[in-house]
């Protein structure tokens, strides 16, 4: 077998998913061995510029836009992404040919002093980059400050102390692949702050026209494909840019999807809520009645970009 070249951004979190897709096409794909697979670190846009808000330098792609490239271009043959990073709308040339089982969707405070949201009191101090997360933390406690702040996640808890901040919001899927556990100060439930779409899943890229699909599908969880399928058609028919700030959840339960979804309206001062289930096989129906239904909801509130 010739060789496959896996690339991704050269982040350590990148590097723990692109070791977990690895490890899956192997055990998945007996003719394949590890000597048939080689990775190519991508640096991209995101990575470029790691002090400015997502916002300023161009938009949600700004993690995938080069990897995506190097995919079109031949230089690799499969990517590997953090789907809440991903456009909504997928280059017709590409596809997600797998979606990994879905890691702890939800969001985590790094911090030694919060271990509650009882103290998410008056004047504390978090580091975020999440318009998202901003506005639902607000939404706990408008006397909250949300300190802007990007950069890998070693770097983020680097600058806990050097910034005086009470802590940082993150996924917990990225600090839970870096074994990072013990930093957790506290966890948000899924009813307190709803996380963005996509959060905690790995999705798998290849070109459209190239085989190599049919090996990526192996590792394909089809409950996770479904809630994917179902919270990317939401933001699709939203549309919005990479400053709307939007959480969603899909989940699957006895052949069931609830879609649960928050927007914010674009100052920010109000958020329009809905829930629907719906059956698991109607995932993409299930995301377009919502995002029409936020829509109604936010109606002026809210511009489609």
């Amino acid at each position: 077998m010739t060789k496959i070249t896996i690339g991704a951004r050269g982040s350590k979190l990148s590097l723990a998913y692109v070791a977990k897709v690895k490890e899956l096409l192997l055990k998945n794909n007996k003719d394949l061995k590890e000597e048939n697979i080689e990775f190519k670190a991508i640096k991209t846009s995101g990575d470029k510029n790691p002090n400015e808000r997502i916002s300023k330098i161009g938009g949600k792609n700004l993690f995938c836009k080069e990897i995506e490239e190097s995919l079109l271009a031949k230089e690799i043959d499969i990517a590997v992404h953090s789907l809440k990073d991903m456009e909504s709308v997928e280059n017709n040339k590409l596809l997600i040919g797998a979606y990994l089982k879905r890691n702890d969707f939800r969001d985590v405070i790094i911090s030694e002093r919060i271990h509650s949201i009882n103290d998410l009191r008056d004047g504390v101090k978090i580091g975020s980059s999440s318009r998202r997360r901003e506005l639902q933390l607000k939404k706990i406690n408008k006397k909250i400050s949300v300190i802007n702040m990007r950069g890998n996640i070693d770097t983020r808890i680097n600058k806990i102390r050097e910034n005086n901040l009470d802590g940082i919001i993150l996924a917990a899927a990225g600090v839970k692949s870096l074994n990072l556990n013990e930093k957790i100060g506290f966890t948000f439930e899924s009813e307190e702050i709803l996380p963005a779409v996509g959060q905690g899943i790995i999705a798998v890229q290849c070109r459209q026209d190239d085989e190599i699909k049919n090996l990526i599908k192996k590792i394909n969880d089809s409950n996770t494909n479904l809630c994917a399928i179902a919270e990317r058609k939401m933001l699709q028919t939203i549309g919005g840019d990479c400053e709307t700030a939007i959480g969603g959840l899909a989940e699957i339960k006895n052949n069931n999807l609830n879609l649960r979804a928050q927007l914010f309206s674009d100052n920010g001062e109000e958020s329009f809520e809905y829930e629907i289930t719906g059956i698991d096989k109607n995932a993409s129906n299930i995301g377009k009645d919502m995002g029409k239904k936020l829509l109604r909801l936010a109606g002026t509130k809210f511009k489609k970009k």
